[in-house]
């Protein structure tokens, strides 16, 4: 037990004095502006100016090394905004950017859409339902001119043939006339010519 004791105290002995020495070597160089500040806080003296108030008294070369080091750190801070800054705007171009193409992209769907649902006639685009109602209707009207020609040649032909029958009648009646005409003439000749015979007989 006795020897324990010996042996810690030194052990704390050496844990402070490596603790020191650190601290002694740490310079204002060291660690961020927060660290070099409480490095120059450290490493100043107090001062009261008999009023009651405290002042604390820092070296020049400390003041100068962490002004120089806040410029630093402050320079850093607005060029790594300055670059965010130009970032956010590339991004803000590339987002518009996009956004045109989204919206050309858009319009070119639509009217490929619009055209995949319409149909052209004579150059006019017109809806699906809109052009096959025209080609029925047209389907229909050709239909019922084809019917109005159909039944005026059917009537046409119909009266051609009662005509042609009429024609064949009168033309019969013409020859059995003809005939009936040419007998009485070749009788009435023969009468004649007996009734001449008979006044030089």
């Amino acid at each position: 037990m006795r020897l324990f004791k010996p042996t810690v105290l030194t052990f704390l002995i050496c844990i402070a004095s490596v603790s020191l020495q650190a601290q002694e070597e740490r310079t204002i160089d060291d660690g961020s502006i927060g660290d070099q500040f409480e490095f120059v806080i450290e490493n100043s003296n107090n001062w009261n100016d008999g009023k009651g108030r405290s002042f604390e008294v820092v070296r020049r070369n400390m003041f100068m090394t962490l002004k120089a080091h806040a410029v630093d750190s402050l320079n850093n801070v607005h060029q790594k905004l300055k670059n965010t800054n130009n970032k956010v705007s590339a991004q803000q171009k590339e987002i518009d950017d996009l956004k045109a193409e989204l919206a050309k992209t858009q319009g070119t769907l639509d009217t490929t859409n619009k055209e995949k649902d319409s149909m052209s006639l004579l150059g006019m685009q017109m809806s699906k339902s809109s052009y096959s109602f025209l080609m029925w209707s047209l389907i229909a009207g050709l239909a019922a001119f084809l019917a109005f020609f159909i039944f005026r040649f059917k009537n046409s032909n119909i009266i051609t043939k009662a005509a042609k029958a009429k024609l064949a009648d009168v033309e019969n009646k013409f020859k059995e006339h003809r005939t009936n005409a040419l007998e009485r003439e070749q009788k009435v000749k023969r009468q004649l010519q007996d009734e001449i015979n008979k006044q030089r007989s």
